[in-house]
């Protein structure tokens, strides 16, 4: 297998930067969203959901070593802004906190989707890692919906995307 050169490793790393500082603050929604639901099969949901951003938070934070790097400075500052919005949601009820679910993975999707086609070819594990973790975010998409989730109005999916752009773009670099 060839060896990444210095520009691939460092475009690897701040991808998979921004790749763990999605699982840091799903695992503050998730935290969050089970906090605010009364809804026993609900906070399952939230449950099972966190239970696999937890390994794809270890799979990242690996990768990051791997590639001789580190996590987003500004992981504090991510989780606590996801864990306030988390709440926000959760206290709009669970219809609207599944369908802020949904609406999320479906945008992760979106984001992994633009890191496969961004990564080096040569970087197979930082590739498997993000392939799994698209097959698992649109597990969570779905079964957010199937537990009545309801779609978000496009003002807020406008919002959420700007407020995860300038997430993104910065967690690369910082």
């Amino acid at each position: 297998m060839p060896e990444l050169s210095p520009a691939e490793r460092a475009h690897a790393a701040g991808l998979m930067r921004v790749n763990h500082v999605g699982e840091v603050c799903a695992q503050a929604l998730y935290q969050a969203q089970k906090l605010a639901t009364k809804s026993p099969s609900l906070r399952a949901v939230f449950t099972h959901a966190a239970i696999e951003e937890e390994d794809h938070l270890a799979w990242t934070a690996k990768r990051l070593e791997a590639l001789d790097s580190r996590p987003s400075l500004l992981n504090p500052v991510w989780y606590t802004g996801a864990l306030a919005i988390g709440l926000a949601a959760g206290r709009l009820g669970d219809r609207v906190s599944l369908g802020f679910m949904a609406e999320t993975e479906r945008q992760v999707e979106q984001h992994l989707d633009s890191h496969l086609d961004q990564l080096p070819a040569a970087d197979h594990e930082s590739r498997a890692i993000v392939e799994q973790m698209r097959v698992d975010e649109a597990e969570h998409g779905k079964a957010a919906m199937d537990a009545g989730g309801i779609e978000l109005p496009l003002p807020v999916r406008a919002l959420m995307r700007a407020v995860s752009k300038v997430m993104t773009r910065t967690a690369y670099y910082i």
